[in-house]
Parts: structure tokens; C-alpha cells; sequence
């Protein structure tokens, strides 16, 4: 900066033309280092006499070796003189200090940080107090000193030996809640109750993900009977290696020596359960939906709420992780009781709650607070009925590559199809409105016109909906009335078609996700139907048993394969195989009636969830369906 600013005169053109004088001259020679050489040139001046010293220096060397004046002797360099030198230092400052303190005064020291200062004060206030009464002998000789962390000085008060062993339990009693109210305690116990449920769940955990189980060894206590065994198997072995040298000779293989030789499996296919998710916490309450999180396949979301009830008691919603199948990781109560769950895939940390009340709430999973990141309680234009279902989709119209925009949609008894926006609160649009359709009755011969009587409400309770898996400007919509409207998104109150086959609310649909042509609906009227898009009448119509069908889903790895709940019966149909018939009939909870179904991914196990809280994993044998990709 100061270069910077030192400004540099100018020259003139006179300046320029100006002589100048420039005088060059020697200085006085500074010789830094002088080294004389050992060599000497032919041409120099002493060049003679050097030759002849070294010619006589040559014939010395030559003459000693051998000759009688030639004498050896050992001579002893002086060693060189030792110096001592001393280098002042600053001098170590050693002090010895002691104190007299009592063990209760030693917990304070380590846990101040913990304890908070108003119970150091009334510490001091009672010793204080002690100190202000006539002291006995016993108690002048038990003193304490007093110290602060940033002073030295100390001071000695009096204790009552009557005041000491009650603070020792105050602050006992302070400790152990300080220790169980850490954090660092709380994250140790979860990651030791996981390892404990990993131990105990070993086997089904591994049959859930289909790799092998890890079988334990038999271990006997008394050390005779295991000398004894080890023996007798010595001796097995001895024999079994004689035999196999002998059949090896002869060309036989030993069957015994096959490794993890099982007998023939039962090839009829068949469900075996492996846990429940359940706790006292979810027994009594009825399962009405089920979500796995989009990006972390082992984490499961459940609604709750009251089965004996009108849907207007207290619900919750939990979290369930496979590395604990017994309690859930995350617990959000709502007001009114829980009938639709599901996961964002564009942040999966965000889980959308629909309640019976008609309110829609938002949850951040990776918050331990169970208050709702985001809820429809200052909406305006809020459900006024159930919310039956809700669904994130990406809606790509519009949009290209990876800026896909993901919308929370939900259908509620109402009568309404609605989008919620995701601000700094949740407001929604109305997407459709479900109208009730007038039924034709048949005029008979004389009959006189009558007036056609007014429903009660101009809509239609929208029970369920689903998307299409690759138009999602395309859905379904399932009503009370028994109907199944195919709606467009694109434009307002358009309807596509109307499909009429069941004579009952339709409880489920669900697009075939290899097959997009096709689509499964289920009702209270007993029956499972298959639809084409293009077809307004019922390709087939699957009813087993008299019973109301809950819920349907298609299978994940198969085209043909779809699973339905019938009250305590699950079915699994394999259309390739029979349209008649279902290919396995299991009665899962005789006491509870199954309300929901969900397949698990990347694996072979279903999801039941009951009436009593509890979903049950249950493993799928023998599903192997040639051709099963295709249609």
C-alpha cells in the first residue's frame, strides 16, 4: 500500500534531452575465502624444484620398506579437552496441599455440571444452618472445606453428623435420575435392545431376507458326558473312514455325507407366519392401513384406530422397524382414530396421516417430537368426513427428466377428491367431485309416475382410490354406491367412465402394476372383480366364501398373482393357474377379522393386519409362477 501510494515525478521533455554524466569505479577487492591450491602448473616458475621434492619423497617410500632403520611405534593422540557447560533454567515450584471433605461433598465435585445450582444452594443453606447451633465435640471435629473452581482459598464450616446421611440420599436420588435422563444412557440401551431382538429374531429375520439361518451348536454342562461323546464320535469317525476308503475303490458315494440333507419339501404352496408387529400399547385397536417407507424397505408405517367405536375416539399412528419387531420406533397420537398412512418418496422422512375426522396431518419420522410438522386444523376448505385414503404421486405433466413434482392426494366420504399443497400450512383444491348416480326403475304395464325422491346428499362417499403406475394424471375412485369412476386430473370434474358391477361400497381398487390395462376392485358385496380399462362390463368375478372383501393387493413379482383379506380368511389367487378357485385359503386369526393387506418387498412374505392391533409376517411357499412377468 505505501508503494502504492508514493507517486513518481514525471519527466519532462527537457529532462529527457538533459546530458548526463555517469562515472564507473573500482572498489576495493573483499576476498570472502581463500583456499591455496596443491597443485601446480608445468609452465610455472617453481614447477622444477616441486618435481624434485616429490622424486625424493618417492625414493624415501621406496627405501623404508625392508630396510633396517625402519622402525614401528604406537604413538597416543591427546584426547580432546572436556567442557562443562551450565544452562539456567526456571525452577519447579512444588507445593503440598491437603483438605479435609466428606464422600457426599466428592459427588458434588464430579456431577456440578448436572446439578442444578439451587440445590447447591440450599446445600450451603443447611449446612449454614448447622453451623449456627451450640456444636458438640463429635461435630467441631467434623469440618469440610469449601473450594470454587477458580479460587484457591478455602474455608471450614460446621456440619450437624444429623444433616449428613439426608443429603447423601438427596443427592443419590439426584444422581440416578441425572443418569437416567442422559442421552448417551438412552442411545446405549437402544442399540442393546436391538442386538438382544437381532439374537432372539435370528431365525426369522433371516428367513424374512431368504438367507441361511444360523443354527447354535449343542453345548452339554457336564465335562464327563462331553469326554464320552467326543470319544464315541472319534470312534464314528474312524469307522466312517474306512468304509469311504473302501467305496471309493468301488465307485459309491456316501449319502451321509451330504451337507444339510433335508427330506423332500411339501411342493403345495402355503403361508407360514414369523412374527407379529404388536404391544400392549396397539392391542385392542384395529389396523386400518399400512405404508413402507420408499427408500428404506424395513421401515413400516401402521394407522391405528378404535374398532368398537365410531371412529371418534383417539388414534395413532407408529413406526415399525424390522431391527425391533416388538415395539415401534416412533409413536404419533392423533385425536381422532387413524384410516390412511403413506411415505413421500421425494423426502422420506415425511409421513402423511389421514384421520376419521377428515383432518390430514404431516409427521417427520426423524423428529422424536410426536407433534405434527404440518396439519389441515387452520384450512378452510378441509374435509368434513373420513379420510379414507391418501397417496403422494408424482405428477410429471409438464415436467421433463427428474423434475418431477410429487402431490399429496387424498378421497374422503365426502364426496371429494382433493390436492394439498405443501406450504407453511396445508391447504388443499378440490381435484373432483364424486355426484350419486339416479338408478332406473322399471315402469310395470299401468303404473302411474311418481316423483322421484331426493337423496340425502347430491355426493358420493369416495371410499378408495388408486393411481395409474404410468399415467398418474389417470385414477380410480371407488364410492358407496358400488361404482368406479376413472377421473383425469387434466381437467376439473371429468370423468372418463363409469364401471358398474358391484352392488356394494367398493372397500378397495388397485391397477395391475405389469399389467396397466387391468385393474382389481373389492366390495361388501362378497366379490373380488377384474376389470379391463377399455371395458365397462366385468372381465371375472372371483367370490369364494359369503363374506365381505376388505382389501386386495396385486403381487410385486407377478402379473397373475393377487392376495385378498374375507374377514379372518386370507386368499392367494394365481390366474394362472385357476380362476375358480384360490390357490391357498388360510385362516389366519380365527378371533379377529383381517382388515388390510400389504406385500413385502424384495422378498416372499405378506402383511396381514387384524382387528386386535396385530399384523402378522407371513411367509409364501411355493409362488413360483412360470411366466409369471408375463401377460
Amino acid at each position: 500500500q505505501v508503494g502504492q501510494e508514493e507517486m513518481e515525478e514525471e519527466l519532462t521533455e527537457a529532462d529527457l534531452d538533459q546530458k548526463v554524466d555517469i562515472y564507473l569505479s573500482e572498489t576495493d577487492t573483499l576476498w570472502m575465502f581463500d583456499m591455496p591450491s596443491v597443485m601446480v602448473s608445468v609452465e610455472a616458475e617453481d614447477a622444477v624444484r616441486v618435481l624434485e621434492r616429490n622424486k625424493i619423497y618417492v625414493d624415501i617410500c621406496k627405501t623404508k620398506a625392508g630396510s633396517e632403520r625402519f622402525e614401528e611405534r604406537m604413538v597416543q593422540t591427546l584426547a580432546g579437552a572436556a567442557k562443562d557447560k551450565e544452562v539456567q533454567c526456571e525452577t519447579i515450584i512444588m507445593e503440598d496441599k491437603g483438605m479435609t471433605v466428606t464422600s457426599w461433598d466428592l459427588d458434588i465435585s464430579l456431577d456440578a455440571s448436572e446439578i442444578e445450582p439451587m440445590s447447591r444452594a440450599e446445600g450451603f443453606g443447611a449446612r449454614t444452618e448447622g453451623s449456627s447451633k451450640s456444636p458438640t465435640a463429635k461435630e467441631q471435629e467434623q469440618t469440610v472445606s469449601v473450594s470454587s473452581d477458580r479460587d484457591i482459598t478455602t474455608s471450614s464450616l460446621m456440619i450437624p453428623e444429623s444433616a449428613v446421611p439426608v443429603r447423601s440420599q438427596e443427592e443419590e436420588k439426584c444422581h440416578s435420575e441425572a443418569i437416567l435422563t442422559s442421552e448417551n444412557l438412552k442411545q446405549d440401551l437402544v442399540i442393546m435392545e436391538r442386538i438382544l431382538m437381532e439374537n432372539i429374531f435370528q431365525p426369522k429375520l433371516a428367513a424374512y431376507r431368504q438367507i441361511p439361518v444360523l443354527i447354535e451348536p449343542d453345548i452339554t454342562s457336564d465335562r464327563g458326558d462331553t469326554a464320552t461323546a467326543t470319544e464315541e464320535d472319534e470312534e464314528e469317525e474312524h469307522d466312517k473312514e474306512k468304509k469311504d476308503e473302501g467305496k471309493e475303490g468301488k465307485g459309491f458315494i456316501d449319502p451321509s455325507m451330504k451337507i444339510n440333507e433335508t427330506p423332500e419339501e411339501d411342493a403345495t404352496p402355503r403361508l407360514e407366519q414369523l412374527w407379529s408387529y404388536m404391544c400392549d400399547l396397539t392391542s385392542g385397536h384395529s389396523v386400518s392401513s399400512m405404508a413402507w417407507n420408499k427408500v428404506n424397505p424395513d421401515l413400516l408405517a401402521i394407522g391405528y384406530r378404535e374398532s368398537d367405536s365410531k371412529d371418534q375416539k383417539k388414534g395413532f399412528a407408529c413406526c415399525w422397524s424390522l431391527k425391533n419387531p416388538m415395539w415401534p420406533e416412533r409413536i404419533f397420537q392423533c385425536d381422532h382414530g387413524v384410516t390412511a398412512v403413506d411415505f413421500s418418496l421425494a423426502s422420506p422422512n415425511l409421513l402423511a396421516v389421514g384421520t376419521s375426522s377428515g383432518s390430514v396431518a404431516v409427521y417427520d419420522v426423524r423428529s422424536r417430537n410426536d407433534a405434527a410438522f404440518l396439519d389441515s386444523s387452520a384450512s378452510l376448505n378441509k374435509h368434513t368426513d373420513a379420510v379414507w385414503q391418501l397417496r403422494w404421486v408424482e405428477q410429471d405433466r409438464g415436467t421433463t427428466g427428474g423434475d418431477k413434482k410429487e402431490r399429496l392426494m387424498c378421497i374422503s366420504a365426502d364426496g371429494r377428491v382433493t390436492e394439498w399443497l405443501i406450504q407453511q400450512r396445508l391447504d388443499c383444491i378440490d381435484l373432483m367431485k364424486l355426484r350419486r348416480t339416479e338408478k332406473e326403475k322399471k315402469k310395470l304395464p299401468g303404473e302411474k309416475e311418481r316423483k322421484s325422491e331426493a337423496p340425502i346428499s347430491q355426493h358420493a362417499a369416495g371410499l378408495c382410490f388408486d393411481f395409474h403406475p404410468e399415467d398418474t394424471d389417470i385414477y380410480l375412485a371407488g364410492t358407496d354406491e358400488g361404482h368406479i369412476y376413472q377421473c383425469s386430473c387434466s381437467g376439473r370434474e371429468q370423468v372418463l367412465g363409469t364401471y358398474r358391477g358391484h352392488k356394494g361400497p367398493v372397500y378397495r381398487v388397485a391397477w395391475n402394476p405389469s399389467s396397466t390395462d387391468m385393474f382389481l376392485s373389492c366390495s361388501a358385496d362378497w366379490s373380488t372383480i377384474l376389470w379391463h380399462r377399455d371395458s365397462q362390463t366385468p372381465l371375472l368375478t372371483f367370490s369364494s366364501v359369503t363374506a365381505f372383501v376388505h382389501d386386495i393387493m396385486w403381487s410385486p413379482k407377478s402379473a397373475f398373482i393377487f392376495a385378498a383379506v374375507k374377514e379372518s380368511r386370507v386368499e392367494i389367487w394365481d390366474l394362472s393357474v385357476s380362476i375358480f378357485n384360490p390357490l391357498i385359503s388360510h385362516t389366519a386369526n380365527p378371533e379377529a377379522n383381517l382388515t388390510s393387506i400389504l406385500f413385502a418387498k424384495n422378498t416372499n412374505c405378506l402383511l396381514l393386519g387384524d382387528s386386535l392391533g396385530g399384523v402378522g409376517v407371513w411367509e409364501l411357499f411355493n409362488l413360483d409362477a412360470p411366466g409369471s412377468n408375463e401377460v
